[in-house]
């Protein structure tokens, strides 16, 4: 991080949107890391099992969207306070009442969307305060708290096996809490936010064509990285026979790469564009779910794999958001709701064609393929649009960051 980057925008907001980010993180995908032992109290199917880690995130796709309409009119703070205060009084309101039912579980994970859906004002709150040519690396930060999901897996398979699942839900709001006061105190509105918009004003960015790009190449990226966060847990303990608590470890470390490398990832496509890193991100992801979906004899090289293909991903998310900001600047609030919701989309894909998978065929490996598919076909769509993209609003003339 050079000197120029720290004089060019706002640290405290950077710092406030990277823990409330990260935490917030950490609770959406809390189900995944509880995912076995809430499935033997509640007599789950793997059909449930898939489609109780995938709900959290196909509400914070739709929640995302909100939120980014939110952040445009009542700017990023004011919207990231609301979330925080539903998703704390939510994880509360389980503790004390208990979660008994498959019903109620997927309830839960409707309020953990709200937590999820903080991607779509944490990243506003931060790309207003830098110029284009630090965007890759200040989104990049701010997106590394998607690291809140290893935090789940390490923390929650053993805190369930000392108190009870149902207690974590509760645990898991004091950190929030804490959270939410740096917030409240280091956060501040960009002097840039835009005026509000109407609805039809919001929605009309999806008459452009690359804004549909942008979504589809985030469903991707991001849909496999919390697809996979939120799935693995399950996946290492159903294949290999691992407990809960060593099966938590093995997909931390796979979360642990794939958010730890996002910055890296904003950063690379800074310096080389974000076109160009993006094209050999998508064949390394779809080469490494593409091994995995043979289904591999032991554990530690699924492992391997996993986090060839974590970094993959993680990396991936960071490059699209160095391109995003540079084609839709002023429409930034709504463009990451946007292209957020689909990065849920495609995480609820791959996390309940799993679980759909291994109840029809007996296996995993078919969900896999799957989207080790998806990723040749980005890299396909990136190749057809990136001539255009480099000779119109990403000519030298007009923006300063490379695509």
């Amino acid at each position: 991080m050079n000197k120029g980057f720290l004089e060019a925008g706002h640290l405290p907001t950077l710092v406030a949107a990277f823990l409330y980010f990260d935490l917030s993180f950490m609770a959406w995908v809390i189900l995944g890391p509880l995912a076995v032992q809430i499935a033997q109290d509640l007599a789950l199917s793997p059909a449930q099992k898939g489609l109780m880690v995938a709900t959290p995130v196909l509400a914070g796709a739709f929640f995302r969207v909100v939120n980014g309409i939110l952040v445009d009119h009542l700017k990023p703070k004011r919207a990231g306070a609301i979330g925080q205060l539903v998703v704390i009084a939510g994880l509360v309101a389980a503790w004390w009442l208990g979660v008994h039912s498959f019903v109620q579980l997927l309830l839960v994970g409707l309020v953990l969307g709200v937590a999820g859906a903080s991607f779509a004002v944490a990243l506003p709150l931060v790309s207003r305060w830098y110029p284009p040519e630090h965007q890759g690396t200040a989104l990049g930060i701010a997106g590394a708290g998607n690291s809140g999901t290893v935090l789940a897996a390490l923390l929650a398979p053993g805190l369930a096996a000392a108190f009870g699942w149902n207690d974590v839900l509760g645990l898991v709001s004091i950190p929030l809490a804490a959270t939410f006061l740096v917030y409240l105190v280091l956060a501040k509105d960009s002097p840039d936010c835009p005026p509000p918009k109407s609805l039809a004003e919001h929605l009309e960015v999806l008459q452009t064509g690359d804004a549909w790009w942008f979504m589809f190449f985030y469903s991707v990226t991001f849909g496999g990285f919390v697809g996979l966060a939120s799935s693995l847990t399950i996946y290492f303990n159903d294949q290999y026979g691992l407990s809960p608590v060593i099966a938590g470890y093995f997909t931390a470390a796979c979360v642990f790469a794939g958010s730890l490398v996002r910055p890296l990832g904003g950063a690379v496509a800074d310096r080389v564009g974000g076109v160009r890193s993006l094209s050999v991100l998508y064949a390394v992801a779809a080469l490494a779910l593409g091994i995995v979906s043979i289904g591999l004899p032991q554990a530690w090289m699924a492992l391997l794999v996993f986090v060839i293909a974590m970094l993959a991903l993680g990396m991936g998310n960071g490059a699209v958001f160095q391109l995003v900001p540079q084609r839709f600047r002023r429409e930034i609030g709504v463009m990451t709701g946007l292209v957020g919701m689909t990065g849920g989309v495609g995480g609820f894909y791959l996390a309940s064609s799993l679980g759909y998978a291994k109840e029809l065929t007996g296996d995993y490996q078919a969900g896999f393929l799957l989207f080790a598919l998806l990723a040749a076909i980005a890299l396909a769509g990136l190749s057809r649009v990136k001539r255009r993209w480099r000779t119109t609003w990403g000519a030298a003339a007009l923006s300063a960051a490379r695509i």
